[in-house]
């Protein structure tokens, strides 16, 4: 019994390991996609968009890891509970990843056109925002810190104000004939590709709450946690025990 606990051990910090590594890749991609876009660098463009390949296949590879430690550990409690918040954080990443790519295919379809230099100073924060909030929200995930974790919804209101003066300033400058309309559409998407990266930190910031301490935005408290536990027991063969709260 104490080998097959070991066992059980390794291989989630093992997905937990993988799920750190994958939060890295990601907040460095970050700033890498807005020089993309602020530098009109298509090479940049083409491997950020082709890498992503990779990145889902080991998103998908942590979600299969952890159905596979579902089915054949059952475990329960804390563990549990961790098992489903990561199979969850992995389609947050993996979302936030796509983001960053579309905004490399943005920067395909504006390449040539010019970026009013007030708006390049916005995109440049947004961006540093973003990262900010990704870098914050794993790090709260590998110190299983609820309490840093639950600042990140703060830190994401200022994201949000950025995205709303952003595009004001671009219909601005397209108003003052500074951005043509196909630059003004692409740049308020990019906007917006920004302001979801950091919904997603958000969201990867309460699976860690849930981790910690079984905390469920709005209180869904044990029959939530039931309903997601049946629903992964549906998908593994297996119905696992529902635990009580610590």
């Amino acid at each position: 019994m104490d080998e097959i606990r070991k066992t059980f051990h390794n291989d989630l910090e093992s997905v937990r390991a993988e799920v750190i590594r994958l939060g890295a890749s990601l907040t460095e991609a970050i700033p890498r996609a807005t020089e993309v876009l602020l530098s009109a660098d298509l090479e940049g463009a083409d491997y950020l968009i082709q890498s992503d390949v990779d990145f889902n296949s080991r998103a998908t590879g942590v979600e299969s890891s952890c159905f596979e430690i579902l089915a054949l550990q059952a475990p329960v409690a804390g563990d549990l509970r961790q098992i489903v918040a990561i199979i969850k954080i992995a389609g947050e990443l993996e979302r936030s990843a796509d983001l960053v790519v579309n905004i490399c295919k943005a920067a395909r379809r504006i390449y040539g056109h010019d970026i009013d230099p007030v708006l390049r100073g916005v995109i440049s924060k947004m961006s540093e925002q973003a990262q900010q909030l990704f870098a914050s929200t794993m790090e709260a995930f590998e110190e299983s810190d609820a309490a840093k974790a639950a600042a990140i919804d703060d830190m994401d209101s200022y994201l949000d104000s950025l995205h709303r003066q952003f595009v004001q300033l671009i219909f601005e400058s397209h108003a003052n004939n500074k951005i043509d309309l196909q630059v003004a559409v692409q740049l308020a998407v990019v906007a917006r590709f920004y302001e979801r990266i950091g919904d997603h930190a958000v969201n990867v910031s309460e699976r860690t709450r849930f981790i910690v301490n079984g905390w469920v935005q709005g209180g869904g408290g044990l029959d939530q946690y039931a309903r997601t536990a049946e629903q992964i027991g549906d998908r593994t063969g297996e119905i696992p025990i529902v635990p009580e709260t610590n």
